[in-house]
């Protein structure tokens, strides 16, 4: 510093700048975290306030509703109905028009009932015809999805009979397949549920598990029906000559030829198993299982889900064979059947696609594209 002609000089140690640094920094810090939690605090101010307005405005919608059926119930009656027309639109664009009484057999029609229920209630209590209507309505709709559940219940029941298989066999364990948790019975207030609902609901269960069963029933050819070799039943054992039980098809082809699942499902085996050789085995839900044997290569994995068409390995020799084929063999409940009927007549029945394209592979079997 320099003062009146002399010059002074100040030193400052290393020491005291390394603690005005650390001062300066503390300061900093201390600056930078009361900013950041005025922006927090002022965050979360705003999020509280948004989740009230919406709690206010759900409270707000729930106390004009109930304004609305004290005011007047022939308006709350009229929004019903929109509302029961919507759903009845719907449910006609997707499921089609739904059966009648005549059409299906063993339903109940408490038409009449209801009709009687409307008129009792519009002279004992006048305002509250309109909700009586709706109700009749709600019942109506409630019965006509029951027949049209009884009634695609029955079509799958009797094509599951024509692939000559028992309906029950094949729905046997399906209401306690992959179920649990606590009892807790349905019900609504003292009264106890409409056993029409609970009649929709084991309708709506019986036609799931039937059609499911159907669905998974082999309706695809694993390889070309040109290829059969042998057949399902007893034959003359082709090593040793003795009678034995044949429980499958063999579809004789070349080494590489494609193997294709017959039904939609999910692997559950591959791997080698005695005289089968390498095999795949794909679940198709209660109880029905598809078994694909001799292969030379496999093309799925365990777990994998597959749909009809879909290549599971190649036709090889693999385990007790004589020569390159496929043993297809379908078993419910661990029991063997015959495969043939349902593959002959499954396609017909359920829509599958099959082709066998002869003029361009020599009749093997080429399936649509993604089964």
């Amino acid at each position: 510093m320099r003062s009146q002609g002399q010059v002074r000089f100040v030193r400052i140690s290393s020491k005291f700048q390394k603690r005005g640094a650390a001062a300066i920094a503390a300061l900093t810090l201390v600056w930078t975290g009361t900013m950041a939690t005025a922006i927090v605090n002022e965050w979360l101010q705003h999020r509280n306030a948004t989740e009230l307005a919406s709690r206010e405005a759900k409270i707000t919608s729930a106390e004009s509703r109930v304004a609305a059926y004290r005011d007047d119930l022939g308006d709350v009656a009229k929004d019903l109905s929109h509302r029961q027309d919507f759903i009845d639109d719907m449910v006609e664009s997707h499921l089609g028009e739904l059966p009648t009484v005549k059409d299906v057999t063993g339903v109940q029609d408490s038409t009449g009932e209801s009709r009687r229920t409307i008129d009792k209630v519009s002279v004992a209590i006048p305002e509250a015809a309109g909700l009586a209507r709706m109700e009749a309505r709600q019942l109506a709709f409630v019965e006509g999805l029951t027949r049209l559940a009884d009634r695609r219940a029955a079509q799958a029941e009797s094509a599951i009979r024509t692939l000559g298989l028992d309906p029950k066999a094949i729905t046997r364990n399906a209401d306690r397949f992959a179920m649990g948790g606590p009892f807790e019975a349905f019900a609504s207030g003292d009264r106890g549920i409409d056993p029409r609902f609970e009649k929709l609901g084991l309708s709506l269960a019986r036609m799931s598990a039937l059609e499911r069963g159907l669905q998974g029933i082999p309706n695809v050819l694993p390889a070309s029906i040109d290829m059969i070799s042998s057949g399902f039943g007893f034959r003359r054992d082709p090593f040793n000559g003795h009678s034995a039980m044949h429980q499958g098809l063999d579809f004789r082809g070349p080494v590489g030829t494609p193997i294709h699942a017959t039904a939609k499902g999910k692997v559950s085996f591959v791997g080698w198993k005695g005289g089968y050789g390498k095999v795949v085995e794909i679940s198709h839900g209660n109880g029905l299982m598809t078994r694909y044997a001799h292969m030379s290569k496999f093309k799925a994995r365990i777990g994998d889900p597959v749909a009809a068409g879909d290549v599971v390995g190649l036709i090889g020799s693999t385990g007790r064979s004589t020569g390159p084929h496929l043993h297809f063999e379908v078993r419910i409940n661990n029991r063997a059947v015959n495969p043939r009927p349902m593959l002959e007549k499954g396609a017909s029945l359920l829509g599958a696609n099959r082709v066998l394209a002869e003029k361009q592979n020599g009749g093997a079997y080429a399936p649509a594209e993604n089964g």
